[in-house]
């Protein structure tokens, strides 16, 4: 592995863990806040950041942007991802110790496998870790984050099921776009050396922008609906497959020489996917309700 694929690594490692907070303290902002109308975005957004948990939040996510951008700029995108993944083994105990949130077996069945998945991707490196692989052809980026793109849409209407599955469906519909917009962060990043700032006035700059702020009303009325856990788990493991397959879709990325290892490499990046959405389904009216809106909860909880 090269010093500045190391760093990149690194870097990943410290954004998941500033990510998770992150993604906690938006939840219990989300939860104090009125619910999200996606027919008045912008309202519904400075409602959310008149709640200083969600501000935290927020600021606390932008730092982890910070060294995700640095990651995805000197390491594989498949690498960075996974690490990013794999920093979830660390969401079950986070949020059942210092936010509240009750885990069961099967979230820590779940931090097992995805630990097992990172050590099977550690011994399958091979030449994966020699460079950034930043190269990618413009037809294959858009081609790429546009159906990315349309699967969020159709994700969104999939709240049309019911409220069980309204907060999981609107994480997966985020994390896909939040995906697309790293998939693109990686393509600009490799603009860097030749245009410097001028890459902040670029299209990937725009689609970077849009796709992260649609990403991130979404995300706000998908943290209301809950439960918190499942949710932030699909929204992570959505945009983690998103852009784990855009390495070698996209970027290039070799895949290692040997079938065993080939093999291997699959079953980590399957374990760490598959830990990261190990998470109990609703079950009940109970769990119906808690998937309310807290003040819808309030009214229905009234005789």
């Amino acid at each position: 592995m090269s010093p500045t694929v190391a760093l990149g690594l690194g870097f990943a490692l410290i954004c998941a863990v500033i990510a998770l907070l992150g993604f906690l303290w938006k939840e219990r902002g989300a939860q104090g806040a009125p619910a999200v109308s996606m027919r008045h975005p912008i309202a519904s957004t400075f409602r959310l950041f008149q709640n200083k948990w969600w501000t935290l939040g927020i600021i606390v996510a932008m730092l982890a942007w910070v060294f995700h951008v640095a990651a995805l700029a000197l390491a594989p995108i498949s690498l960075v991802q996974a690490t990013i993944a794999g920093g979830l083994v660390l969401l079950t105990p986070i949020a059942d110790r210092f936010f509240g949130h009750a885990a069961g077996r099967r979230e820590w069945f779940g931090v097992g496998l995805t630990a097992a998945g990172l050590l099977l991707l550690a011994l399958t490196l091979g030449g994966t870790a020699n460079e950034a692989h930043d190269d990618f052809t413009p037809q294959t980026l858009w081609l790429y984050v546009g159906g990315a793109t349309a699967l969020s849409l159709v994700a969104c209407f999939a709240v049309y099921g019911g409220p069980r599955w309204a907060g999981p469906a609107l994480g997966v519909s985020c994390g896909l776009l939040w995906g697309a917009s790293d998939v693109t962060i990686k393509a600009a990043s490799s603009m860097l050396a030749s245009d410097g700032l001028l890459v902040l006035f670029t299209l990937e700059a725009l689609v970077i922008l849009v796709l992260s702020l649609v990403g991130l009303v979404i995300g706000a009325r998908s943290l209301q609906l809950g439960p918190p856990v499942a949710v932030i788990a699909v929204t992570a493991a959505a945009a983690n497959v998103l852009t784990i397959a855009s390495g070698s879709v996209v970027f290039g990325e070799p895949l290692p020489d040997s079938t065993l290892a080939f093999s291997l490499r699959l079953v980590g990046f399957a374990f760490v996917i598959v830990g990261a959405v190990m998470t109990p389904k609703p079950q009940g009216e109970a769990a119906d309700a808690a998937l309310l809106p807290p003040r819808v909860r309030s009214a229905n909880s009234q005789p």
